[in-house]
């Protein structure tokens, strides 16, 4: 299926935000919105995707 992912266009296998990070390789902390709403942690394994979604994937930086 097609979605956005950080405003690029990608062709992914997965169907859940959880397997979606797992293919686009994202380990550690990050914070997931579908289509502009937050997901949390606990709800990525049942949250589905669908065709054109538009996913966010934030990871924390270290710095100063």
């Amino acid at each position: 299926m097609k979605i956005v992912l950080n405003g690029d266009s990608r062709e992914v296998q997965a169907t859940t935000l959880a397997d979606l990070l797992k293919e686009c390789g994202y380990s550690g902390r990050v914070a997931t919105a579908v289509n502009e709403n937050f997901v949390s942690a606990p709800l990525r394994t049942s949250t589905t995707l669908n065709d054109g979604d538009r996913v966010e994937v934030l990871a924390p930086m270290q710095g100063g």
